[in-house]
């Protein structure tokens, strides 16, 4: 992909963050010519802060972050080009578009605090096809999307993870994509993934899956980073190193 980046000049770059990470994991991509760079598009799943950072720096060009849905034709929310600089958020609502966050209950939540995302506009599906979709939909018609977010006081959109992969601790939700996040910088670490598993003394228990760059990084050190930088519970119990992790 890199040599195929090389050949010719590129001006809209749109990733998930695994595919960024990748990139400016690899020795080569630094030498390519990104003068011709203007928006490099994050989406498909959160995007890092230290992904961001390391992309600004090499390129020049601020990752912006959006989010969008095959069932409201890919356009949900965006940040606004022109600002230039990643703010860890998934941007505004886009045209039309129109945006509840709610609890378990169907009330919708006050500002900061987190819930599901429900969508209602033009682009939103009306149902799926031969199949009963009033579970998909609240009681005033808002598309349940499967997203926990919570909006901030400007109105901007932080995408915190899939609900089906929350994890609850001990009656503590802890979100897979926080974590993963924090365990990025450690040294050493060069992907992984977060899940939970049962656990008969806490309900879930967090189990990360790492891909190391050598034997250095030992169990105990994924551990102590862990404690370090993450409260108690959302600490990864069970370690397991990889060789490789899933993405399709």
């Amino acid at each position: 992909f890199v040599k195929t980046l090389s050949k010719q000049p590129f001006h809209v770059f749109p990733a998930v963050n695994t595919l960024f990470k990748g990139l400016l994991d690899n020795p080569n991509f630094s030498q390519l010519d990104f003068s011709s760079l203007r928006i490099s598009q994050a989406g498909g799943m959160a995007a890092t802060q230290q992904t961001a950072a390391r992309w600004l720096e090499v390129t020049g060009c601020a990752m912006i972050e959006g989010w969008g849905m095959t069932e409201g034709v890919a356009a949900g929310t965006a940040n606004i080009v022109t600002d230039r600089k990643f703010n860890g958020t998934i941007g505004l609502p886009v045209p039309s578009m129109d945006v509840i966050v709610i609890d378990e209950e169907g009330n919708r939540v006050g500002v900061n605090e987190p819930g599901e995302m429900c969508i209602k506009g033009p682009n939103v599906t009306a149902g799926y096809l031969n199949k009963d979709s009033s579970e998909a939909f609240t009681k005033d018609g808002y598309f349940r999307t499967g997203d926990i977010v919570s909006m901030d006081d400007r109105g901007y959109f932080n995408l915190l993870d899939r609900k089906k992969d929350m994890i609850l601790v001990s009656g503590f939700n802890v979100f897979p994509n926080e974590v993963e996040s924090v365990m990025l910088d450690c040294d050493g670490v060069v992907d992984c993934a977060v899940i939970g598993i049962p656990d008969e003394r806490q309900g879930e228990a967090v189990k990360i899956y790492v891909i190391r760059a050598d034997a250095n990084v030992t169990k105990d050190v994924v551990k102590d980073f862990a404690l370090d930088n993450l409260t108690g519970y959302k600490c990864p119990r069970y370690i397991e190193f990889v060789d490789e992790l899933p993405k399709s």
